[in-house]
């Protein structure tokens, strides 16, 4: 062996000993494991939103189609009689077909759907028929047909009930329905179509105004449109 001088101490900077880590817990697996990650992550699972409002039953929708010829709404009551006559013929069906959708729900609790289809067919036509000739907001002659016209200015619509009450058939029609009557008689003048009352006055006001004014007051057609909404449902 050969002598070796002192060895001097090297200077270096001290590592710290590494922390002590736990082992990393494993999943095991199966199903539901997703559910378990996002929890240990602290993700909160989504929450469903406040449900929509629904729908309503019956939807009466039109528009204002201007520009309106300043003088033709004093002869479009003639130029719709052959949809008039139709319709007399349509709405004494509608008639007859509703007393047996009637009887149907008293025994069944549903409304007929093919009687359900052809009535929403008689009041589509009525109120495009409505609008064209005595409201007087489009210039566009209504199409004979019962089905929906989506490009044409005047829409109604309602959902198709999948249960009804089998009691009230007895009395929503006439004893519960007495204060909208005396109402929609008051807008109406009584027909369907709308050819007196209040808001066949209206029309005539806008009529006027159109011919002078070339314009239909956009506040004469709102509050008509109300009267119409109320009167359909």
């Amino acid at each position: 062996m050969s002598d070796t001088g002192p060895t001097e101490p090297v200077d270096a900077d001290p590592v710290d000993p590494a922390p002590a880590t736990e082992p990393a817990a494993t999943e095991p697996l199966g199903f539901g494991g997703g559910a378990d990650v996002a929890a240990d992550v602290g993700e909160t699972p989504p929450t469903a939103g406040p449900a929509p409002p629904p729908s309503p039953p019956v939807t009466v929708r039109a528009r204002l189609d201007e520009p309106l010829h300043r003088w033709l709404w004093l002869v479009k009551w003639i130029l719709v009689i052959p949809h008039i006559v139709v319709l007399v013929v349509l709405w004494i069906a509608f008639l007859v077909l509703t007393f047996i959708a009637g009887v149907a729900i008293v025994f069944t609790g549903r409304y007929p759907r093919g009687i359900f289809d052809f009535n929403l067919g008689v009041m589509r036509w009525s109120w495009r028929v409505q609008l064209y000739a005595f409201t007087l907001t489009t210039d566009r002659y209504p199409p004979f047909t019962l089905d929906a016209v989506p490009d044409y200015p005047a829409e109604l619509d309602i959902a198709y009930p999948e249960s009804l009450s089998r009691g009230l058939v007895w009395v929503k029609w006439w004893l519960l329905a007495i204060p909208h009557y005396v109402l929609v008689g008051i807008f109406l003048g009584g027909p369907r179509l709308g050819l007196g009352g209040l808001v066949g006055f209206l029309a005539l006001v806008a009529g006027v105004h159109l011919a002078i004014g070339r314009r239909y007051p956009t506040s004469i057609f709102d509050f008509v449109m109300g009267m119409h909404r109320w009167a359909w449902r």
